[in-house]
């Protein structure tokens, strides 16, 4: 582990504007650089580098931090690889502090899990080229699949001896932990007796995302129909499969290059195609497609192409990955081969021109692609066009952006020749039957069911449509984020004391049982909020370094703005700044907040009145209202803003 004052002197030293250098061009604009933003592809330049701040943001994908979260994004680097890369660049010597024996023993035997497998590999590899067994059985195996010897040495396969226990004998020989060897699949007991779980199998090694092989899949060459066809390495500490993409190691740049994954199913999907060139390939090889997979693609881009077999079983893993992917905010289009093919089979009888041609011919969007299989048993009965219909709007709704989501219910209007009115509502019916249930309401009656009491600012976003909506408050809990992260540690004078901005802010929405809501923004607030009880209150840098990237993330893009104050005193103009106003401004931001809040408990309560018909609760509920406008007027008086309803 890196100590923390190691990570405090790297993050000191480094300077965003040196480290992003390297790997982008910059001019000088005003006070900040800006150049062309290497994340997503652009002509005009939105990428903005600010030295002050020593951070970096993106006006065109969003994309922002410091020099660590650059490393991280640029080279796709886990937190401590990105601290070691910068440490290295700036010659700062990391001495690792010294463990707990627990840490120990955990990174011990991670590091014996990694070390034992590729220990395996080695021996699979060497076995199939330099033995007689493994070049008349393994090689020829792979050979007479049309895989030649660059891709079989590229993905380090190989071949386990058909001989009880050779491996296993191998390695115990040369020291290795035959509890070990068991714990991460190598080897099986039985009776006492140890056995090779690959034996008489070719090897495919799983490799994480920095090349280390975390697990194997064995595949059977016989026709025995008493064992399986692939046994693949059990769960352990290095290997996860719900979390493991096969061949994401040797795509991954250029999955980053050509922002687009295609995803296949099988080992040898993924061969051919990198054996034809096209190498932003990876499968989700032993388990169906899962979140955690849809997750760690997205870090290399948000376009997915799926390429599955045109048989029923390949046509239905695409429609059951589709809805995955779309709910994750990830665009995604479909290529089903012909039925007599797979992935492997068509690359391997095509041309790679052919191959190309026919992914950019076939790829369709979601809906075009469920909308004329769907129709094709549909036809002309209206009960099944019906659910087609409901299918479709159903998987439109899993869309997190609503824009999105408009524009795929104008193409199902369209293609399904229904009135987009139409389609709308149902989405809407289904977006707010989902909002109901996140809240824990009973969504035929829309009442709660849980704790009648109302929470004063809601927990979570209202209910989603199609305009671009955001939560209730959110921007005024923005706001009130951005005066901490600014401002929080500079002190203001009150009418008889001086106190901090964290101060005035934390205490004043706490004493009113007023909390933020948004999972990122009450981070920042709960951090101040223990920096007030130690008298220690965090700093900019602490955020914008945070390895929480969502924090991170936000904190840079509050600071980094596309627009600078011109020089107005050269024209003896004088403007205002954030800074010259300050105490208005925080006692401004916070009765916007309030405002808002009690702006919806209000809406709230008029919701209830006409809901109920008992004279005695409308009286309660009206003494409630009365209550909330009087507070609603006195904080606009404060604002002055005039309610005139």
């Amino acid at each position: 582990m890196i100590p923390r004052d190691t990570i405090n002197q790297i993050l000191e030293t480094a300077r965003i504007e040196d480290v992003v250098s390297e790997f982008v061009t910059l001019k000088k604009r005003g006070s900040n650089l800006i150049g062309v933003c290497p994340f997503h592809k652009e002509k005009t330049p939105s990428f903005n580098v600010n030295p002050a701040r020593n951070i970096f943001k993106c006006f065109g994908c969003g994309k922002a931090g410091d020099s660590v979260r650059f490393i991280m994004e640029h080279e796709h680097y886990s937190f401590q690889e990105a601290l070691r890369y910068l440490a290295k660049k700036y010659g700062i010597k990391i001495e690792e502090r010294e463990q707990t024996p627990e840490e120990l023993a955990a990174q011990n035997e991670r590091e014996r899990m990694f070390n034992i497998n590729s220990f395996a590999q080695d021996y699979f590899s060497n076995i199939m080229m330099n033995s007689d067994e493994g070049l008349s059985v393994g090689l020829s195996y792979f050979r007479g699949r049309g895989f030649r010897d660059a891709i079989i040495n590229k993905f380090q396969l190989g071949y386990c001896p058909n001989s009880g226990s050779a491996f296993t004998d191998y390695a115990i020989k040369h020291g290795y932990d035959k509890d070990l060897l068991i714990k991460v699949g190598l080897t099986g007991s039985y009776e006492n007796r140890l056995y090779d779980r690959y034996q008489g199998r070719v090897i495919f090694p799983i490799h994480n995302l920095t090349g280390k092989v975390i697990g194997f899949g064995g595949r059977i060459l016989t026709s025995e129909k008493t064992k399986a066809k692939y046994v693949n390495s059990p769960e352990s500490e290095i290997y996860n499969k719900s979390q493991t993409l096969y061949g994401i190691f040797f795509a991954r740049n250029e999955i980053s290059r050509l922002d687009n994954c295609i995803l296949v199913e099988g080992y040898a999907d993924v061969l051919s195609m990198h054996q034809a060139g096209i190498e932003n390939v990876v499968a989700s090889s032993g388990t169906s497609l899962t979140t955690e997979q849809i997750r760690m693609i997205s870090r290399y881009t948000k376009n997915i192409t799926m390429l599955y077999d045109g048989d029923a079983a390949g046509i239905h893993a695409a429609l059951r990955g589709t809805n995955m992917i779309l709910e994750e905010g990830m665009n995604v289009r479909i290529v089903v081969l012909p039925p007599e093919d797979d992935p492997d089979s068509f690359v391997q009888n095509n041309p790679i021109e052919v191959v190309t041609k026919y992914l950019a011919d076939n790829a369709k969007d979601f809906i075009s692609f469920k909308t004329n299989l769907l129709l094709k048993d549909a036809k002309n009965d209206p009960i099944k066009k019906a659910a087609v219909i409901k299918d479709i709007v159903e998987t439109i709704s899993v869309i997190p952006d609503p824009i999105y989501r408009a524009t795929y219910v104008k193409e199902c209007s369209r293609m399904l020749e229904v009135a987009e009115q139409t389609l709308m509502n149902e989405l809407n019916k289904l977006l707010r039957a989902k909002y109901r249930k996140q809240l824990g309401m009973d969504p035929s009656q829309g009442s709660y069911q849980t704790s009648p009491s109302y929470e004063p600012y809601p927990s979570s976003q209202q209910p989603p449509v199609e305009q671009d909506s955001v939560p209730i408050g959110f921007y005024q809990e923005q706001e009130l984020v951005k005066l901490l992260l600014t401002h929080g540690t500079d002190t203001i004078e009150l009418d008889d004391y001086t106190t901090t901005i964290a101060s005035l802010i934390i205490d004043d929405l706490k004493n009113d049982g007023l909390l933020f809501k948004n999972e990122t923004h009450k981070k920042i607030f709960d951090a101040f909020d223990r920096g007030l009880d130690t008298g220690e209150l965090p700093t900019i840098q602490q955020f914008i370094s945070s390895e929480d990237q969502d924090v991170a993330e936000l904190t840079a893009n509050l600071l980094s703005t596309q627009y600078k104050l011109d020089d107005w005193l050269r024209h003896r103009i004088v403007v205002k700044t954030e800074d010259d106003v300050l105490k208005k401004t925080v006692l401004m931001s916070i009765l916007r907040f309030k405002d808002m809040v009690i702006e919806d408990r209000r809406a709230e309560i008029m919701k209830e009145m006409k809901e109920t018909a008992d004279l005695d609760e409308q009286l309660i509920l009206l003494k409630k209202k009365k209550h909330l406008d009087d507070i609603r007027n006195r904080i606009n008086r404060d604002l002055g803003i005039v309610i005139t309803k």
